[in-house]
This record gives C-alpha cells, structure tokens and sequence, in this order.
C-alpha cells in the first residue's frame, strides 16, 4: 500500500469504512509490532483529527506508553485505574462523554473532554489498549465502538 491514506469526506461510518480495509493493507507482511502501531495511530490521527490517539501495551501490571499521536501522555497507567486502567480490568471498550465526570480520570491533558478506550485482546487476554481522546464533548457514540472494535481485532494479531 502506498503512504497516503485515500479517505474522502462523508460520514464518520463511511470514514471507517473506508480506513480499515487499507489498514488492513498497510499491516500485511509487516511485522514489527511498534512500527504497526505508529501507522495505525498515525492514520486515525490523520483521518479524524482526534486531539490524541495511541496504544498502551501491558507490561506486568502496568500500562506501557506505546506509539501515538498527540501531546505528550502519562507513560504508565495501573490496572483499573483511569480510563485506560478500567478498559484493561472490564476487558471491554468504555466510552466516556465528559471526563470530568469519570471516577479516577488520569488527565494526561487539560484539554481532553471525551474519551474511547478499546481493548485489543488475544482471547481473553487484554494485550493493549487503543486510547483515543477528542477536544470535544461526548466526541464519541457507538458508530466508533463498532469500528474501533474491528480495529483492534486486526491490530491483536501483531501481538
């Protein structure tokens, strides 16, 4: 696959649509887990203009600051603490509207208002968690669970 994305406007839906199968195209054959990781970052960055995107590998019993997009991040997060920490216990995604009112919200930034964090799983096993934050309230709905669910089906095969 080439380097530029090939993503037009449209919906968020279409935009997923249109994102995953070149993903896709752009991890096959490569198998260099970080390298991976900055292309998948680096392409939802680019495609939806999210204020941070990034992925937390487990690492004992901490969250391991791996590949993002963004302003600098919190390099550890404890399990279930945080968004992230919550999504690594629950083994599920966790949606949060506003995260001056999630319980324990680690705020690696003053300027996040909302966040998605997905798990990537091999089984059972949570492996890494992709963690998405926007600069805009309840920036994220069920359309972005769906996809970014996909993605991290895709992304766990790496691991």
């Amino acid at each position: 696959m080439a380097e530029d994305l090939q993503i037009a406007g449209g919906s968020k839906q279409e935009r997923y649509e249109a994102l995953l199968p070149q993903l896709g195209a752009l991890l096959d054959g490569e198998t260099d887990v970080v390298a991976n990781l900055a292309n998948v970052a680096a392409a939802l960055k680019q495609t939806f203009d999210f204020f941070w995107v990034g992925f937390y590998v487990v690492k004992g019993d901490c969250l391991v600051l791996g590949p993002f997009q963004g302003p600098v991040a919190c390099t550890r997060i404890r399990y279930g603490k945080g968004v992230c920490g919550t999504a690594w216990k629950e083994a599920r995604t966790v949606v949060v509207p506003d995260v001056d009112l999630f319980p324990g919200h680690i705020a690696c930034s003053s300027a996040s208002r909302s966040e998605i964090v997905v798990p990537v799983r091999q089984g059972e096993t949570v492996v890494a968690v992709l963690d998405i934050d926007s600069d805009r309230l309840a920036a994220f709905d069920e359309t972005d669970a769906h996809y970014l669910e996909r993605l991290a089906a895709q992304v766990a095969r790496l691991f």
